[in-house]
């Protein structure tokens, strides 16, 4: 009979740790027994999440993903402090909603290489410590846009495809070597994504969205599956969103 995977002990970095999803999920993975490491641009809130959280069960990193050698720092504190890396959780993301003509080319390109090359250098720079452990998790915040993509969010969801495309590809490059890969994408969450930038702090749509901490369930339950299965794509809705 299969149970859930223990995660005591287990080490995770996790990108855009200092809001929203990756906040709430360094939460939920600590009170599990878990340690994270803590990836963000914004020092202050790194240090009080790893305050909140306890300097024995959180490090904090302040790094851009967009810089390969700032995803690297943020593996190697996990691997100086804990000794090992067992799952990485590329979180950090940015939206902004308007026409393709809209947004300036630094903004564009701005959201392609955070979402996106972003992904890429995080995956990269855990890989080699996650190997060494004999494994772990991959797990990929990306969105329902990656399927489906809607009007004024073309180079949003032009992103998030490219995500789609990479955990494909990564789950079967890595499976035979005990690294399983899952694409969480949730739809419309209520955190402070896109605010300023298409979306408003009092959005009257929002009662309807997901909470952080209904997707930050979802990637924990991942890392709790038994190691004989894997979860490649799990898209979330909540009971007041269409699908």
């Amino acid at each position: 009979m299969q149970t859930t995977r223990d995660l005591t002990g287990s080490v995770v970095a996790i990108t855009g740790a200092t809001a929203g999803i990756g906040r709430e999920t360094a939460r939920l993975l600590v009170a599990d027994g878990a340690r994270v490491a803590l990836g963000g641009r914004r020092t202050d809130r790194l240090d009080e999440l790893v305050a909140e959280l306890g300097a024995e069960n959180a490090v904090g990193v302040p790094m851009d993903v967009r810089v390969p050698a700032d995803n690297a720092r943020l593996v190697a504190a996990a691997v100086d402090r804990w000794g090992r890396l067992d799952s990485v959780i590329p979180n950090a993301g940015i939206g902004m909603y308007g026409g393709i003509l809209d947004q300036s080319d630094e903004d564009l390109t701005t959201m392609m290489d955070t979402n996106y090359a972003g992904t890429v250098w995080t995956v990269r720079a855990a890989l080699p410590a996650m190997l060494a452990a004999g494994g772990g998790d991959v797990v990929i915040v990306s969105s329902v846009a990656g399927f489906r993509g809607g009007a004024d969010e073309a180079v949003y969801a032009g992103t998030k495809h490219a995500q789609v495309g990479l955990a494909g590809s990564l789950d079967r490059e890595l499976r035979e070597k005990g690294v399983r890969v899952t694409l969480i994408c949730p739809a419309g969450t209520f955190t402070e994504f896109a605010v300023g930038a298409g979306r408003t702090d009092d959005d009257p749509r929002a009662s309807e969205w997901l909470t952080p901490g209904d997707v930050a369930a979802a990637i924990v339950t991942t890392l709790h599956q038994p190691r004989t299965m894997r979860t490649s794509i799990w898209t979330l809705w909540s009971m007041g969103q269409g699908s």
